[in-house]
This record gives C-alpha cells, structure tokens and sequence, in this order.
C-alpha cells in the first residue's frame, strides 16, 4: 500500500479548491446557456430554423445545432485559458483577463469559421449571445469572488503559507501580504538563517526555525503552501531537494522576486539551461495602448455625460442655493509630464475657501504635510457635505477628461505643493494623466495616508490595462454607494 506522504493541510486546500471550482463551473455553465439560449429564442423563437450556406451544399443544419456547438465550444475555451484555475481565482485581475480573451476569441474562430465555410450566421445572434454572456460570466465571477472573500474572513478557504527567506525580504513579503485584502494567504510561520531564527516575530508571524526545519515545520504548522522570498544561504542544490521534499507532500512552491509592485503580465518567464529566468517589461503608455486608453475616456466620459445630466442639473440647481458663490470650482492641479490645468468640482465650500486653508491647517498643526486636509472642515456647506459623501462634487472632472486633461481612471490629482514634495520615484506618476478615479479611490478614499496614496499610483502607472481601469471603475462605484470618507 502506498504511504501517504502529503502534508496534513494539503487535503483540506484541495478539497475546498475543487469546491470551488466545480461552483464556477456550475455558474459558468448556467451562464453560457442563458446567453445563447436566450439569444436562440430572441431571434429565431422555438421553432427549428435552417442554417443558410453556400459554402457546403450538403449541409443540413439548424440554429439548434449551431447553439448547442457555441455552448459547447465556449465551456471548453474558458477550461483551456484555465479561467478556473486556483492559482488565479480570488484577486487581481488576470480571472477576469482570461474570461474576456477567451471568450473574444472564440467570437472570432466563430466569425473565421462562418466566413471560411460560408455560412450565413445572423449577426444579431451572436452579437446578441457574446455582450449578455461576457457581462454575466464577469459578473458571476464577481459574486462568488465576494463570497470567497467573506469566507477568507472568517478564516476559510485559505492558503496555509509559510515563509522561507532572510528576515529583511520575509518582512516586506509579509507586510506586501497583510496589506492586501483578499490576498488568500494566512501566514502560519517563517523560516529564516539560522543567526536570527530566535528573533521576534515577523509582522507579528512566528518564526518557527531555521531552514533546515523546513519540512518539519510543514507538518507541525499543517502548511499547504510555502513562499521562498529570498536566501543567499540556501544554494541551487539545496534549493532543489527542498523542491522535492514539498512535492512528496504535495505543497506547493510559491518564489516572490525581489520586484516590487510588478503585476503578472508584466513578468515573463524563459527557461534558459535549466535556469527560469525571468523577463520584466517596461511599461509603455504609447501607441496603441495610450490610444485605447484615450478612446474609451471618450466614449465613456461622453457616454456619462448624457446619462447623468439629469444629476448634474440638479446638482447645479442645489449649489446654487446653498449660498453666494459660483456652481462650478476651479482648482490648479499638476497633469501630465507635470502640465497644470483646471480641475473642475461643483462648489461644496463657502465663497472663497482658499484664502481660510492656510490658517486652518496652521490650527491642526499639519501645513507642511501632505495631502493638505483639514479635519472637520469648518468651509463645507450643508450641500457641500451630502456632495462629498457620494462624489457628486466630482462629476464636473467628465469634462476635464473630454478635454484630454484627465483620465476616467489614473493616478491621484494633486496640488502643486503636494508635488514638491515628490521624490524621483514618486515623480512616475506623473507619466501618466491623474484620473477621477483610481487605486487609491477604491482602496481608502481620504483615509489613506500619503505613503499609500504614493505606492498605489505607482502601482497603477507600473501595471496599467484597460482590464484593471473597467474593474477600478467598477470599484469606484461600489465606494460611491457604500462612502467610507470623501475624496
């Protein structure tokens, strides 16, 4: 009989991991054929309809036919893109990247197919099937990613990990790990070199031992993943028996890089003489990219525009009444490559509330900090209060972005005097135009203090996709309904 060597937590991940995955399955499946059934129904109702080819004469083949191919062929292109695979499933955005490639892509063979044999496809029907099935499939992904992470909450569904690494680079993983909601990851233990294993905690994780515990420590602590962040004392030999001892237990290896705050698409692995290396590309906001960006802050801004006017009436009829003053607020902010411009607001303050700033931060004691906020501030109107809370005052920035000045998502927009204060590395952010919203929007509002605020533009700049700026704006609406501080 075969020893069963696997670490006592492995099970306990794999059997919640193939839960999981048979609910996105079910969800998927359920989805898939609501959008094509639906779309059969829609167009062509539930009597059998011919499918019209020149192409192939003999082909006799109905609509029916067509369907249950197109459900077929959909729920076996998001297996083979590994859209349920668990190393993705949970957070960041490559999930949700991989349903909408693969589901574009099989749009496409789709259309390739139809051409190459001639057949008569109405457009209406699949035009129909792809938006209504792509937006549920995101959406249902969506739900159950809150509901996993409601669960991780409450401590299940998670990834036992521990750490092996020297103490400074195990430090900034752990800390990287514990600032990220959501991340799966509960670290049990670390290992570090054997002069300081007996050191205190690790961001308030025990240090278990020194390397040479490690699989020890695996089966004491009941680990099921362990994260290598680094180790100088630990050679390729060694590196690679303890490869071997995690997979007779079935745990997996988890290698952080010393690169910091660089998203997956942006690494690329290339196996050389046994050696994976790893390419890192540079961002680039030019050419198509910077174009594609630009489109949909046209057609989305505009899009908005018209949809909230009725808001923006409204809004401007009730500044109007809160007392003496303009409807609409220009403040100099610092754009692109460092370019000021007006970003427009609809008034929340008293008239003339610039000239009270410096005094009123003098009285808190916080004039030569960042972020210039006042707490409490005694310049809001009643209005301007009811405004900030839901970011109604921000909608006039739909303009800015119309005009090129802003982005809908980007990095934060800040004061001249804020960017003084920039070092070089902060200075990246300005590469890119600040937006109405952003990571730092989504991820704390006004309570973020200006090292975050900092680090998650940079992060935004360094990792940017049109994927990641459609969930931040997602995002941003949730945080506009449900307001934990104003912006």
């Amino acid at each position: 009989m075969a020893v069963d060597t696997r670490a006592p937590g492995v099970a306990q991940r794999k059997q919640w991991q193939r839960k999981f995955a048979v609910r996105l399955f079910t969800t998927d499946i359920l989805v898939v054929c609501t959008a094509v059934l639906g779309s059969h129904i829609l167009w062509f109702g539930f009597e059998p309809v011919e499918l019209a080819t020149t192409g192939v004469p003999d082909l006799r083949a109905t609509y029916g036919l067509v369907s249950v191919v197109l459900i077929g062929a959909w729920m076996l292109i998001l297996d083979v893109f590994a859209t349920r695979d668990h190393k993705v499933i949970g957070s960041g955005t490559l999930e949700y990247k991989r349903v909408v490639d693969s589901t574009i892509r099989l749009f496409g063979v789709f259309a390739i197919v139809a051409l190459f044999f001639k057949l008569e496809i109405a457009r209406g029907y699949l035009l129909t099937a792809l938006p209504f099935g792509l937006f549920m499939l995101l959406l249902s992904r969506w739900a159950w990613r809150q509901w996993l992470r409601k669960q991780q909450a409450r401590g299940k569904y998670l990834a036992r990990a521990l750490l092996l690494g020297e103490r400074r680079k195990a430090t900034h993983v752990a800390a990287t790990i514990q600032r990220a909601p959501g991340s799966g990851f509960l670290l049990v233990g670390a290992l570090t070199q054997s002069s300081n294993h007996h050191e205190a905690p690790i961001q308030g994780v025990p240090v278990l031992g020194d390397y040479s515990y490690l699989l020890q420590a695996v089966d004491d602590v009941q680990a099921d993943t362990v994260i290598l962040t680094g180790a100088d004392e630990i050679n390729p030999d060694d590196m690679r028996r303890v490869g071997w001892g995690l997979q007779a237990r079935d745990v997996e290896l988890i290698v952080a890089p010393a690169l910091t705050d660089i998203a997956g698409p942006r690494i690329h692995a290339r196996p050389v003489a046994g050696l994976p290396l790893i390419h890192v590309s540079y961002p680039a906001f030019e050419g198509i990219r910077r174009w594609s960006k630009r489109s949909f802050d046209i057609l989305a801004s505009g899009l908005l525009i018209l949809l909230a006017s009725p808001v923006l009436l409204g809004v401007a009829i009730a500044v109007k009444r809160s007392g003496p003053g303009n409807i609409l607020y220009r403040q100099v902010r610092v754009g692109r490559h460092g370019n000021p411009f007006g970003m427009f607001k609809f008034r929340s303050m008293v008239q003339d509330a610039d000239d009270q700033l410096e005094s009123l931060l003098d009285a808190q004691g916080t004039s030569d900090t960042p972020l210039f906020k006042v707490t409490n501030d005694p310049r809001i109107t009643p209005v301007g209060l009811i405004l900030r809370k839901y970011s109604l005052d921000e909608l006039p920035q739909l303009f800015n972005v119309i005009a090129g000045e802003m982005s809908l998502v980007g990095p934060r927009p800040q004061r001249a005097a804020e960017v003084a204060l920039y070092d070089d590395a902060a200075s990246r952010r300005l590469i890119m135009k600040p937006g109405m919203s952003g990571l730092w929007q989504v991820s704390g509002r006004s309570n973020l203090s200006w090292e975050d605020s900092i680090r998650l533009d940079l992060y935004y700049v360094e990792n940017w996709s049109l994927t990641a700026d459609i969930l931040i704006l997602w995002r941003t609406v949730r945080a506009v309904v449900r307001p934990e501080g104003a912006v």
